[in-house]
């Protein structure tokens, strides 16, 4: 199933958060974790120009709407949300 965001919006896929802290120690998935907010984006809108499928980006932490496309989950962000490009 695809999706194309309209207007000023992209379409990002979340990273994969790790449940093992830098010193080795392994976080339960029922320890209340922060959900991460970097992703990588899927599909740019009709009006995006500054970012593009593929790039890896930062944005802000409680933006967007989430869409759960077959068994995947995305979020669905304006453009003013994203906060820099991760190179």
């Amino acid at each position: 199933m695809k999706f194309q965001p309209l207007g000023k919006r992209v379409l990002i896929e979340r990273e994969e958060e790790s449940n093992k802290t830098a010193s080795g120690i392994i976080i339960p998935d029922n320890a209340s974790k922060e959900k991460p907010s970097t992703g990588k984006i899927v599909e740019v809108g009709t009006e995006c120009d500054c970012v593009k499928a593929g790039d890896k980006v930062a944005f802000a932490k409680y933006s967007g709407s989430e869409l759960t496309l077959g068994d995947k989950k995305y979020l669905i962000l304006n453009l003013e949300d994203v906060l820099g490009i991760i190179k």
